[in-house]
């Protein structure tokens, strides 16, 4: 479903990705693990196309998205780790309007609005402006956004920042059944716990480049220490 080849991005003399390779499939819930710095945040902006590649190619359900990016992103949902919104709309507009974006079909998108707003407990927080929201509420209307046209792929970066255990609780939930449903969850977080109780498979990032890629399972090698301990041993340096 995401398919990374070859891809590098510098920043001046500084090289934040460094020939990342990686493939995430089709019903797997895709842990994407690193330090402050280790190269993820690019690497997540490249993959929405917010960031340009300067070398490599990004595939999203075998779509160039440097080629063909306004069908790429209509593939992807995604949920920044900056809460960057449009705080002048209400919760209702910001989602009407990415809706039309989408191209849902208006008594679909009533219906998914309904939906998930009750679900994520924001039905009356819906007709107040965002700028009015907490960090949290903001978290929530981010992640309704992200789901409004179901899109094969979510990439959620830091997603469960700010919200409340129960809402937590959901979107793990809606997590794995969106993976498997045959779509795709591109999950990058500093909660190591949850990474570790909900990902399928795992990668670790540092320096831009790829330290490790598998089944949390292969990655201990039979033995029993925690995601966390392998995590801290391999970034260390």
């Amino acid at each position: 479903m995401i398919s990374i080849q070859g891809v590098s991005k510098s920043y001046g003399e500084h090289k934040a990705v460094d020939d990342l390779t990686l493939e995430v499939k089709s019903g797997e819930i895709f842990g994407f693990l690193g330090p402050n710095g280790a190269g993820k945040s690019t690497t997540i902006k490249m993959l929405t196309g917010i960031l340009n590649a300067d070398s490599g190619s990004i595939l999203i359900d075998g779509v160039n998205i440097a080629e063909q990016p306004v069908r790429a992103k209509s593939l992807i949902g995604y949920v920044p780790d900056n809460h960057e919104t449009y705080d002048t709309l209400t919760g209702y507009e910001y989602l009407h309007f990415l809706g039309v974006v989408y191209s849902v079909p208006k008594d679909v998108l009533q219906d998914r609005i309904k939906y998930y707003s009750e679900m994520f407990k924001m039905t009356d927080a819906l007709s107040d402006n965002i700028s009015s929201y907490s960090h949290g509420m903001k978290q929530k209307i981010m992640v309704i956004g992200a789901m409004i046209h179901q899109p094969k792929v979510w990439i959620l970066d830091e997603p469960l920042t700010g919200l409340d255990p129960q809402s937590a609780h959901d979107l793990k939930k809606l997590m794995r059944e969106h993976a498997d449903n045959g779509n795709t969850v591109f999950f990058s977080s500093h909660i190591i716990d949850v990474v570790e109780k909900v990902c399928d498979r795992i990668a670790i990032i540092n320096h831009g480049k790829l330290l490790a890629v598998d089944t949390l399972d292969a990655i201990r090698a039979n033995s029993d220490v925690s995601l966390e301990e392998i995590f801290l041993t391999m970034t260390q340096n």
